[in-house]
This record gives structure tokens, C-alpha cells and sequence, in this order.
């Protein structure tokens, strides 16, 4: 949803992130965090980061859920190359109202990987991101005096026009990313994924600034 600015200068931005987090606790957010997460994104309107990957590393089931994963899009990396090339760019999902995220890492042996992912404003949680093939998972917006905090609640699957709640011996653990402000346009990303038997399978870090 779209309102003019409160500032009364006409500009329309987007106040679904706000609505989640809450207005106390997104006034105590950076402006930089406040202004990345309300941009106006409709039409042709495209939001780009550029950066860098650098922290990286995971177990071996961490690798056999990336390598398995592939079927649904390879939604995780499946390099732990660090020191590399990366970019994000945001842009509306007109066919669902909500917003496509796309993440481009470069490797230094072959392509880089792009992972796509559309983030919807729905469900019991308010956020739902979506990889591919009906698959995606519950977020719980939580801001913090830096940035906000995305974690996942539970896993879903769209199917044959109804929602399934995937059960928790499915799930593939705790997923966390972390959109961490470290002022002057600059801001740290971070995926964490932990299983409750498997340990952490994936841990991921990236710094990006505004383009």
C-alpha cells in the first residue's frame, strides 16, 4: 500500500514494513533502514545495492540442502567463495502486491548465482517470502537499534490453490537474515540457517551500499 510522504511533498512510499514492525519501534530506527524499507517501488521502479561478500561457510549438511534445493530454484548459495562481487535489486511484484528480490553473487569458478525470492505481504505472520515451486516461509519482523531482524516462523507450501503448514521434522532449520545499518549509506547483510540436530548449516555475510 502506498500513502504520500508525511512530509506532505507528494512522494508516495510504501508503509508495509512499518505496519509489522510497529510505529514505536520503527521510529527507533535508522532513517537510512527507514528510508530502504518504505521506498515506492511501483512500475518500472527498481531498488539496487552493490557490495560484497564477506564471511561465508557451512557444514555438509548445509551443502546436500543447497545441492537438493536446486530443484526449487537454489534458493541458497551454493558457493562459499568470499571477497567477491554482489548486488541486490528490489522491485514490485505487481502480480502478487508484493516485492521480487533478487541476489546476484559472483564466483570466482564459473557464472555467478542469481536467487530469486518474492516477498508477500501475507499470512498469519503479516511476510511470507517465496523461492520457487509453491515453497516459501513465515517471517516475524523484529526491529533493533541498528536494522531489522527477519525470522522465519514456519515453512509453508502452496499447492492446487490451498496453503500447507509443512510440519516441523521438514522444516530445514531456523532461518535468520539480518539487514544490520552501519550509517554513511552502508549496511551489513546476514543468512543464517541452524537445525536443531544438523548445527549451522549455512552462515552468510555481506556488506552493500546504496547504490
Amino acid at each position: 500500500m502506498e500513502f504520500p510522504a508525511p512530509d506532505g511533498a507528494g512522494e508516495l512510499v510504501d508503509l508495509r514494513f512499518r505496519r509489522l514492525v510497529g510505529e514505536e519501534a520503527w521510529g527507533q530506527l535508522p532513517v537510512a533502514v527507514q528510508q530502504r524499507f518504505s521506498k515506492r517501488l511501483a512500475g518500472e521502479a527498481v531498488a539496487l545495492y552493490r557490495g560484497r561478500i564477506i564471511e561465508a561457510r557451512r557444514n555438509q549438511w548445509g551443502w546436500l540442502l543447497a545441492q537438493a534445493l536446486r530443484l526449487v530454484g537454489a534458493p541458497l548459495p551454493l558457493s562459499m567463495d568470499k571477497d567477491v562481487a554482489a548486488v541486490v535489486s528490489v522491485s514490485e511484484d505487481a502480480r502478487f502486491g508484493g516485492q521480487v528480490w533478487s541476489r546476484l553473487y559472483a564466483r570466482r569458478d564459473g557464472f555467478p548465482q542469481v536467487i530469486h525470492s518474492a516477498k508477500r505481504f501475507a499470512g498469519p505472520s503479516g511476510l511470507e517470502e517465496y523461492v520457487g515451486r509453491g515453497i516459501g516461509m513465515a517471517l516475524k519482523v523484529e526491529a533493533f537499534a541498528e536494522g531489522l531482524r527477519f525470522v522465519s516462523d514456519h515453512y509453508v507450501l502452496k499447492a492446487l490453490g490451498r496453503r500447507w503448514r509443512l510440519p516441523r521434522w521438514l522444516a530445514p532449520g531456523r532461518c535468520v537474515v539480518v539487514h544490520h545499518d552501519r550509517g554513511d549509506g552502508a549496511f551489513l547483510f546476514s543468512l543464517s540457517l541452524i537445525h536443531p540436530l544438523f548445527g549451522e548449516l549455512i552462515w552468510q555475510q555481506g556488506e552493500f551500499r546504496d547504490a
